[in-house]
C-alpha cells in the first residue's frame, strides 16, 4: 500500500470536509429563512453523511462518532420529528464549528484539549436531548428538553428495536489497484460495523490465484456481508464513495418476513425506488409489489406512474423525487468534469507562463533588432499564442466572491445575536470574478470592516425607531468590475461618522493638531490611523483601536486602496479597489527621459499629444490643463520622480480613469501595448507612493509599474487645494524625501 496515496486521499478528504462544512453552514443560514425547503434539508443531511462516511474510512474515530450526533438529529429534522428554531441553528453552528476543530486535530496529530472535551460532551448531550425529545413528541408524549438532557447518556446507549432494523447483503469485490490508491477494505468493513451489527463477513478470493504468482500490491479480495440496521441504502453507500469507480459491489436488503430480496445493483444511489426508499416513503414490500408491476407490463411502465396510480406515493413526492434524481445524475456528471488541482501547481504554472511572456518579448525584440521579417512574424504568431496560454491559465485562478460574500451571513447572524440587533444582510454582485490570491487575502479586512458597520454603525432599535428608521438595519456588500479593478463596497444605513467626534479623538490622540485645516475626506481618513478609536468602551468586538489600519495596510499590500464615505444619520460606505490578478496584466508602455514605465491598459482612456505645457509649469509636479471643455489634472513625471535624460521635441498626456475620477499623466513618448508579468518590489522600496510593482521588458530592461490610483489621488490633492487653471502657482510638489527615492530606484531601472 503506498503510504504517498494514502497522504493524498487524506488531504482531498480534509479540503472536502471544508467544503461540506461550508455548504453545512449555508444550508443552515437558508433554512432559517425557509424551514420547510425539503431539499435544503436533504442537503443539510448528506453533508454530515459525506463527513462521516468518509472520516470513517480514514480511521478518523472522533470525528465519526461526534458526527453521528449530529447526523442524527438532522434525520430527525428532515423526518420531521423535530422543529428547525433560533436555538436548534445555533446548536448546529457550535456543532459545525466543533467537526471543524476536530478536522484540524486529525489533520495536524494532536488530541483535544480537555475544554474542548468539555464543549464535545455539552454538545453531545444537547443533541441527544433533542433526539429524545423528538422521539417522545412523534409518540405523542411531551417531554421537557431538561429531562432529555438528564436521560442523554442512557439515550445513547440504547440499542434500537431489532424489529425496526433491517438486514442487508452487500456483495463487494474490489479493484487491483485498491491497495496502490491507499485504500484499506478492511476500513470499510470497520465502518460498516459502526452503523450496525455485522451478522457475517465472509471472504473471497479470485479463482485460480497461485500463491506463486500473487502480486502483495494487487487487490485479489471480495466479501459477502451481511449487515443488520437502521441505516439506509444511502448510508451504506457512503462506506464506499471512495472505491465507486473501481468496485463491483451489490447492496440489496433482505425482507425479514417473506425472505424475498430485492436487488438494487446498478448504478447506486439515484434510481426513483432508492431514493423514495431511503426518505422513508416507502417500504420495502410497496417497491416490490410495484416492481412486479412494473415487470407485467407490456411495455413496462415508469416506477413512478406506478407508485402514484396504486396511490402508495403522491404526485408531488414522486415529482421531487424525480427532480432531485436528474440533479444527483447532472452533479455526478458534473463531479466527472472537474478537477481538483492544489494551489502550489496553479501558481507554479501562473510563474512559468509569466517567465515565457518575457521570454517571448524578448525573441520579437531580438527579431526587430535584426530586421529579419519573417522571424519577426513567427514570433509575433508565438507571443500571440502565449498571451492566449496566459488568459487561459489566469481564468483557472478567478472565482466568483459570491462564496467570500456568504462567509458573512453567518457573522452578521452572530454578531446582532450578540449585540441585540436586528439587520438584514444583503449580497450585490456575487458573480464577480477576482483572483483567488486576492480574495483569500481580503477576508480579514472585509470582517473588520463588516464587525465595525454592525458594532458603531448600525443602531439599536428602539435608536431606529426614534430616528424614524425601520428597526431592522440594512448591510449591503457589492461588487462590481471598474476599469481593470474589482470594486467592493460596505454599505451600512446606519448612524454615520460624526466629523467633530473623529477629529476630537484625532487631536486627544496626538494625530492632529489642535486648529488644523482639514477636508472632510481627510478626517474620515483618520479613521484608519494606527490605535485611532472613538468606542466609549472595550468590547469583545471593538474598541481597542485595532483593525481599520490593519485594514489599509493589508489591502494597500494587494497594490489597492480603500476610502470611506458618510453621511451623518444615513449611512456609510467603505470601498475597496483591488486589481483582479496579481500577476500579469495588459500594460501600456511609456518612457520618460531613458526610464520605461508601465500603466494598466485598462485604465487608460485617450492618449493626446502636445507641447503647450511645458513653459507654465516648469518644475512642477502636477497642473491642469483644458480639455473639451474642462480642467484636467495632470502629473508630470519627469518632475514628480526627478528623471534624468532628453526629452521629446512633444509630450505625450495619457488621460487615465480610476475611483470615478480622471488625470493626465504627462511623459515623454509613448511604446505601446505590452503583457506585463508583474514582480514584487524588494522590501526596500515597498513605502513608494504612486509605484506598485516592476516588469522586466524583452530587452532585459526593468521597468516600474505606476500606481495610477496614487498618482490619481495626487492630482486631485492639488485640484482640492486651488481650482485656479493654468496657473504655476496651483502646483502641488510632493515631498523630498519620497521623490528622491523614487528617483533613486528610477535611475536603478534605467542602468539595468
Amino acid at each position: 500500500m503506498s503510504a504517498i496515496n494514502l497522504d493524498a486521499a487524506l488531504e482531498t478528504f480534509f479540503e472536502e470536509a471544508a467544503d461540506m462544512l461550508e455548504q453545512l453552514e449555508q444550508s443552515v443560514l437558508e433554512l432559517e429563512e425557509k424551514p420547510k425547503d425539503i431539499e435544503e434539508l436533504n442537503a443539510l443531511f448528506r453533508c454530515a453523511h459525506t463527513i462521516k462516511g468518509s472520516a470513517g474510512l480514514f480511521g478518523l474515530n472522533a470525528v465519526v462518532a461526534f458526527t453521528h450526533h449530529v447526523e442524527t438529529v438532522l434525520d430527525a429534522l428532515r423526518i420531521g420529528e423535530i422543529a428547525l428554531d433560533l436555538s436548534l441553528s445555533s446548536l448546529l453552528f457550535d456543532c459545525r464549528d466543533h467537526i471543524t476543530l476536530l478536522l484540524d486535530h486529525a489533520r495536524a496529530g494532536s488530541q483535544p484539549q480537555a475544554d474542548e472535551q468539555a464543549r464535545e460532551h455539552t454538545l453531545v448531550a444537547r443533541l441527544l436531548a433533542l433526539v429524545e425529545q423528538g422521539a417522545q413528541a412523534g409518540a405523542g408524549g411531551a417531554v421537557s428538553a431538561d429531562a432529555a438532557v438528564a436521560d442523554a447518556a442512557v439515550t445513547d446507549a440504547a440499542v434500537a428495536d431489532d424489529t425496526a432494523r433491517r438486514r442487508w447483503r452487500i456483495q463487494a469485490r474490489f479493484g487491483a489497484n485498491t491497495f496502490r490508491d491507499g485504500f484499506d477494505p478492511l476500513s470499510i468493513i470497520a465502518y460498516l460495523a459502526s452503523l450496525g451489527d455485522l451478522v457475517a463477513v465472509q471472504p473471497e478470493l479470485a479463482p485460480a490465484l497461485e500463491f506463486a504468482t500473487v502480486d502483495p500490491e494487487t487487490c485479489h479480495l471480495a466479501f459477502e456481508i451481511l449487515l443488520d440496521t437502521d441505516a439506509g441504502h444511502a448510508a451504506i453507500l457512503g462506506a464506499f464513495q471512495f472505491v465507486m469507480e473501481d468496485c463491483e459491489l451489490t447492496i440489496e436488503p433482505v425482507a425479514p418476513a417473506a425472505g424475498r430480496a430485492m436487488a438494487v445493483t446498478g448504478e447506486p444511489g439515484d434510481r426513483l425506488g432508492d431514493l423514495l426508499l431511503d426518505t422513508g416513503v416507502l417500504t420495502l414490500d410497496d417497491l416490490a409489489r410495484a416492481l412486479e408491476l412494473q415487470k407485467a407490463g407490456k411495455p413496462p411502465r415508469p416506477i413512478g406512474e406506478i407508485l402514484v396510480e396504486t396511490q402508495v406515493a403522491p404526485q408531488r413526492v414522486v415529482d421531487a423525487a424525480v427532480a432531485r434524481q436528474t440533479r444527483i445524475r447532472d452533479g455526478r456528471s458534473e463531479e466527472q468534469r472537474m478537477v481538483r488541482i492544489p494551489a502550489e501547481k496553479l501558481d507554479q504554472l501562473i510563474n512559468l507562463v509569466g517567465e515565457l511572456v518575457i521570454a517571448g518579448a524578448g525573441a520579437h525584440s531580438l527579431a526587430q533588432d535584426h530586421k529579419a521579417a519573417a522571424l519577426v512574424k513567427s514570433t509575433k504568431k508565438v507571443n500571440s499564442l502565449v498571451e492566449e496560454v496566459r488568459n487561459g491559465a489566469l481564468s483557472m485562478r478567478m472565482v466568483q466572491i459570491g462564496e467570500t460574500f456568504g462567509r458573512f451571513r453567518r457573522v452578521v447572524r452572530d454578531v446582532c445575536g450578540d449585540l441585540g440587533k436586528q439587520v438584514d444582510l444583503e449580497l450585490i454582485g456575487s458573480e464577480s470574478e477576482l483572483d483567488k490570491s486576492v480574495v483569500d487575502k481580503i477576508v480579514d479586512p472585509l470582517m473588520h470592516i463588516v464587525r465595525n458597520s454592525l458594532d458603531h454603525g448600525i443602531e439599536m432599535p428602539a435608536a431606529r425607531i426614534a430616528a424614524g428608521k425601520s428597526p431592522t438595519g440594512r448591510l449591503v456588500m457589492s461588487a462590481f468590475h471598474d476599469c481593470g479593478q474589482v470594486v467592493i463596497q460596505i454599505t451600512d444605513d446606519g448612524r454615520g461618522l460624526d466629523r467633530e467626534r473623529i477629529l476630537a479623538k484625532a487631536i486627544e490622540r496626538g494625530i492632529v493638531q489642535p486648529g488644523a485645516a482639514l477636508s472632510e475626506k481627510e478626517i474620515f481618513g483618520l479613521v484608519f490611523a494606527p490605535g485611532f478609536s472613538t468606542a466609549e468602551a472595550v468590547t469583545n468586538l471593538s474598541g481597542r483601536g485595532v483593525g481599520m489600519d490593519v485594514v489599509r495596510r493589508n489591502i494597500e499590500s494587494l497594490r489597492g486602496t480603500v476610502s470611506l464615505r458618510s453621511d451623518a444619520g444615513q449611512g456609510t460606505t467603505v470601498e475597496i479597489r483591488l486589481p483582479l490578478t496579481l500577476a500579469i496584466i495588459d500594460g501600456f508602455l511609456v518612457r520618460v527621459g531613458r526610464s520605461h514605465l508601465v500603466l494598466p491598459l485598462d485604465v487608460v482612456a485617450e492618449c493626446i499629444n502636445t507641447d503647450s505645457l511645458r513653459e507654465p509649469f516648469e518644475g512642477a509636479s502636477t497642473g491642469f490643463m483644458p480639455l473639451r471643455g474642462s480642467v484636467l489634472p495632470v502629473v508630470f513625471l519627469r518632475n514628480l520622480f526627478k528623471l534624468r535624460g532628453p526629452q521629446g521635441a512633444r509630450q505625450s498626456i495619457i488621460v487615465v480613469r480610476s475611483g470615478g475620477r480622471q488625470a493626465g499623466i504627462v511623459v515623454d513618448a509613448l511604446a505601446g501595448e505590452y503583457q506585463t508579468v508583474i514582480k514584487p518590489l524588494g522590501r526596500m522600496f515597498r513605502h513608494l507612493k504612486g509605484i506598485s510593482g516592476s516588469t522586466i521588458l524583452g530587452s532585459g530592461e526593468v521597468a516600474l509599474i505606476l500606481d495610477i490610483a496614487a498618482l490619481v489621488g495626487l492630482a486631485a490633492q492639488a485640484d482640492e487645494q486651488s481650482c485656479a487653471a493654468l496657473s504655476p502657482s496651483v502646483s502641488a510638489p510632493v515631498s523630498s524625501s519620497v521623490s528622491s527615492s523614487l528617483s533613486s530606484s528610477l535611475s536603478l531601472s534605467a542602468a539595468a
